[in-house]
C-alpha cells in the first residue's frame, strides 16, 4: 500500500477574460496599496496601463526590472520598491522570470536582508511576505501554483531553486487570453517546459497517484496542443488547452519536483545562454529513453507512453525531438554554443542540482557525458 501527502494551498481562477475579475479578487485580499510586477513587454504592450486603471486605483505603482532569468539584484530592486511605497499586496504579472521574482520580492520586503542570504541558505524563509496575485502571460513554468522560485546569484555564480510554504502565492488567476501576445519562440520554450515538468514529474523518485494524475494530463495536452498554438498563435482554444496544462504540470512537479532534465538546463542558461524551457527540452528526450529502458521507471514509462497514443517510450521521446525541430529548438551541442573539451566537461559538471538526485537512474559524470555526446552534431542520429 501506497503512503503520499498531496497539498495545493493556491486558489485557480481559470478562463480567457477573468482578467477583468482582477478589482473583484483586490477586494477579496482587502488591498489598500498596491504594486503591479510585470513584464517590460506588458508595459509596452499597454496591458500593464489597463490593470492599472481598472484597479480603481488600488495599483499606481509598476516595477517591470527584470530580466528573463531573474537575479537576486531584481528581487531586491523590486523589495526595496514595494518598501519604499509602502504595498500591501502585489499583482504579478509575466511569464515564470516575472513571477518567481516576484515571490520572493514580496517575502524579502517584509525583512532587511537580500534574497541572496535566502538563495545561499544562509538564511531561512520563516515568515509570510505580503499576500501576491499570480497572473500568467505565458504556458510554462505554473509559478502561480507553486511554492518554488528560481533565481540567479551573478555574483556567486549560481543559479538554484528556493522553496518555502511562504512563496506560494496568494491567488492565481490564469487567463489564457493573456497568452495570446505570446511570439513563437517564448510559445515553443514555454511549452515544452510544460513537457518537461509533467514528463519529470512522471518518473521522478517523489511521484505519487495524485501528481501522476496530473502529469500523465498535462502531458497529453501537450502533445497535442503545443504545435497548434505555435503555429497559430490566435487559436484561443490551443491556448487554452497549453494554459491547462501548464497549470496541470504545476500540480504535479510542485510535490515530486523537477529531475535530471531541469538539472542539466541550469548550466544550459547561465554559462551558454539558452532559454530555460529550451534548456529544458535539449536533454528530455535523452531522460526519457534512458528511463524508460533501464531503472525502476522503465515498464512504467513504456505503458505511459502507449497510453498517450505512441508505440512505446521510444517513439515518445522521438516525437519531442520532431516538436523541437519543427519549432527551431537547439538538437546539438554544438545549437547549444558547447564545444567539446573544457565546454563538455564543465557543463557536466554542473549538471549535478540536487534535483539530479530525483532522477530514477542514478547519474554519474560518465553517464552523463556519454549523453551529453550523443547530442553532437556529429553523432547524433534521432530516430522516429
Amino acid at each position: 500500500m501506497e503512503d503520499f501527502f498531496y497539498k495545493q494551498p493556491v486558489p485557480i481562477d481559470f478562463g480567457a477574460g477573468k482578467i477583468r475579475k482582477l478589482p473583484e479578487i483586490i477586494k477579496q485580499f482587502n488591498g489598500k496599496r498596491g504594486i503591479l510586477i510585470s513584464a517590460p513587454s506588458m508595459v509596452r504592450n499597454g496591458i500593464a496601463q489597463e490593470i492599472l486603471d481598472q484597479s480603481e486605483e488600488k495599483i499606481t505603482v509598476v516595477f517591470s526590472d527584470i530580466q528573463p532569468n531573474p537575479t537576486v539584484k531584481n528581487t531586491d530592486d523590486c523589495a526595496a520598491k514595494i518598501r519604499e511605497t509602502g504595498a500591501d499586496f502585489a499583482v504579478a504579472l509575466g511569464g515564470g522570470s516575472i513571477l518567481d521574482c516576484a515571490k520572493v520580492a514580496c517575502f524579502t520586503a517584509c525583512t532587511p536582508y537580500s534574497s541572496a542570504d535566502y538563495l545561499s541558505k544562509q538564511r531561512p524563509v520563516n515568515q509570510p511576505g505580503i499576500p501576491m496575485i499570480a497572473v500568467p502571460t505565458t504556458s510554462g513554468t505554473a509559478s502561480e501554483v507553486t511554492n518554488v522560485s528560481v533565481l540567479t546569484d551573478t555574483e556567486r555564480r549560481m543559479k538554484a531553486p528556493l522553496s518555502s510554504e511562504f512563496f506560494y502565492p496568494a491567488y492565481a488567476l490564469v487567463d489564457p487570453e493573456l497568452t495570446l501576445t505570446c511570439p513563437p519562440r517564448v510559445t515553443a520554450s514555454s511549452g515544452l517546459d510544460v513537457l518537461a515538468h509533467s514528463l519529470e514529474a512522471y518518473y521522478g523518485k517523489k511521484h505519487q497517484p495524485f501528481t501522476d494524475m496530473a502529469a500523465e494530463h498535462a502531458a497529453s495536452l501537450a502533445f497535442q496542443y503545443l504545435l497548434k498554438a505555435y503555429h497559430e498563435p490566435d487559436n484561443l482554444e490551443a491556448r487554452a488547452k497549453m494554459s491547462e496544462a501548464s497549470v496541470t504540470a504545476g500540480l504535479a512537479f510542485n510535490m515530486t519536483q523537477t529531475a535530471a532534465a531541469h538539472a542539466c538546463s541550469y548550466p544550459l542558461t547561465q554559462d551558454f545562454g539558452v532559454v530555460h524551457g529550451e534548456a529544458c527540452a535539449f536533454t528530455l528526450p535523452s531522460f526519457w529513453r534512458l528511463n524508460s529502458e533501464e531503472g525502476p521507471e522503465a515498464e512504467r514509462l513504456q505503458t505511459f507512453s502507449r497510453r498517450l497514443g505512441f508505440k512505446d517510450a521510444e517513439a515518445l521521446a522521438g516525437c519531442i525531438d520532431e516538436m523541437k525541430k519543427e519549432m527551431g529548438m537547439i538538437m546539438t551541442l554544438e545549437e547549444a554554443g558547447v564545444a567539446t573539451g573544457e565546454d563538455l566537461d564543465s557543463l557536466v559538471a554542473g549538471s549535478f542540482a540536487p534535483n539530479m538526485l530525483n532522477n530514477p537512474v542514478k547519474m554519474t559524470k560518465e553517464k552523463l557525458k556519454k549523453l551529453y555526446s550523443r547530442l553532437s552534431g556529429t553523432t547524433v542520429n534521432y530516430g522516429s
